[in-house]
């Protein structure tokens, strides 16, 4: 019970932190993903090492920050597109600082050290895009991104209550024992739910891309979800971290986020949403 409560608590300050700074300012927002950021890739770096592996964390975090600072400016309209161009020369130095360094197996420290900020970095990148809306409704729009991560959670509560009451046939067994397609299913309905109440009260998007958007958070969240638990069993680990006491670490509260990022940023982009 008392595993319970701290998860509880948590998971109670977690959303209220996080709701306040998207809430507040968009200032407020992008700094509150850029601590996600870095915390999430120092923490995919550090399970690499744990197992005798070499990404260079330094390298990889300063073009983790670049391209989430670059992404940033240019989508509140701060600065031109063209900064986001500093990215390509500051991925190649990666390769060129690897010349340097003694290592036995220098394109395996650079391929470890790319995938952190392609998997973690790019997406949260692209998530300032759709907090800006382009054309006539140009500007920050928390609502988007409040909506997105309610759909979100929605999803992650209604597939553990549905699988907890209903969870008979396994999803994924492999990577993850205990979700069941009940489960699932329980979840996509409560996002469905949540996309549908969005449009109500986050006007940007209408009903239809709401709940478009709805499924495409939980079918790519789930396999955001299933990946994170490959990566762990790759490595032989059961949580990616303890920096939230009951949650695990960022990768295990973040995992449907990253992967479903893309998906959703594709999707409105392609209809001028983002």
């Amino acid at each position: 019970m008392s595993n319970f409560w701290t998860r509880a608590f948590t998971g109670a300050v977690f959303v209220a932190v996080m709701i306040a700074a998207i809430e507040f300012s968009p200032y407020t927002f992008m700094i509150l993903f850029m601590v996600i950021n870095l915390l999430s890739i120092i923490e995919f770096y550090k399970l690499f090492i744990r197992n005798d592996l070499t990404p260079r964390i330094f390298s990889g975090i300063v073009l983790s920050v670049i391209l989430y600072a670059t992404s940033a400016l240019v989508a509140s309209g701060t600065v031109s597109a063209q900064l986001l161009f500093i990215n390509i020369p500051m991925l190649f130095l990666i390769f060129i600082f690897e010349l340097y360094l003694k290592s036995e197996k220098p394109f395996e420290s650079i391929a470890y050290t790319i995938l952190g900020v392609a998997y973690l970095t790019l997406p949260l990148a692209l998530f300032n895009s759709m907090a800006f809306l382009p054309g006539e409704n140009t500007g920050y729009h928390s609502g988007i991104i409040i909506g997105y991560f309610l759909i979100l959670w929605a999803s992650d509560t209604g597939a553990y209550l549905a699988g907890m009451t209903f969870g008979k046939h396994k999803l994924f067994e492999r990577h993850s024992p205990k979700k069941t397609w009940e489960g699932s299913i329980g979840g996509c309905l409560a996002a469905l739910l949540l996309g549908y109440i969005n449009s109500l009260f986050f006007t940007q998007l209408v009903l239809s891309e709401w709940l478009i958007v709805s499924l495409l958070i939980v079918i790519t969240g789930t396999f955001g979800d299933l990946i994170e638990s490959m990566l762990k069993r790759s490595l032989n680990i059961k949580d990616s971290g303890n920096i939230l006491p009951g949650h695990g670490g960022m990768l295990d509260r973040f995992d449907g986020l990253f992967i479903s990022i893309p998906f959703v940023f594709t999707y409105l982009a392609l209809i001028g949403k983002a």
